[in-house]
């Protein structure tokens, strides 16, 4: 596949089923991220790849969430939690490590580096003939789950990447006009 033809053709993939990316496939995923726009060469990313067990401590960690959005409990909310990162043989918690008050780089750019690079893994994965999907929702901010997850103060969790063998049918892509979002000044 070339560039402008994945560039153009990449889609989310919601249905994902084993087996998990290989380690082969897992370096060239992982190379591709480190190739993300970086001022000052800071490296703001940290990976945490989940797989087998690891899967099953994440979902304990997003229901640990739930029982504290709610202590009397919403068993069924907890349960369903419990069972999110097992949508895909393999999730990855994309971390932008940030340099706070960094006098030439400031913190949304580091933040942005950290989503390039992710988007980077999901393009890498795509090109692989892997399925992926970017996933944040509740968990991607809730403090129980950065603690869980070792985040400094300053960090933030710009998504978790759900990786695997494509399960389903891709969903059609819209047809947009490029003119409806480019305003030149010429």
């Amino acid at each position: 596949m070339d560039a402008l033809t994945l560039l153009h053709e990449r889609n989310s993939m919601g249905k994902l089923m084993a087996p998990a990316p290989s380690a082969e496939q897992m370096e060239a995923i992982y190379q591709a991220a480190l190739r993300a726009p970086d001022h000052a060469e800071l490296t703001p990313w940290r990976f945490i790849e989940f797989t087998g067990g690891g899967l099953e401590r994440l979902g304990e960690l997003f229901a640990e969430a739930e029982r504290n959005k709610s202590p009397a409990g919403d068993e069924a909310a907890q349960a369903a939690a419990s069972k999110k990162p097992l949508r895909a043989p393999m999730v990855i918690a994309v971390i932008a490590r940030v340099t706070p008050d960094h006098p030439k780089v400031p913190r949304v750019e580091q933040v942005v580096s950290a989503g390039c690079a992710a988007h980077a893994m999901l393009y890498a994965a795509q090109a692989q003939g892997l399925g992926g999907m970017w996933r944040t929702g509740g968990y991607a901010f809730d403090p129980i789950v950065h603690a869980g997850l070792g985040m400094g103060e300053q960090d933030e969790l710009v998504g978790f990447l759900y990786l695997g063998t494509p399960g389903g049918r891709l969903k059609p892509l819209p047809n947009r006009n490029s003119a409806d979002f480019v305003e030149r000044w010429q």
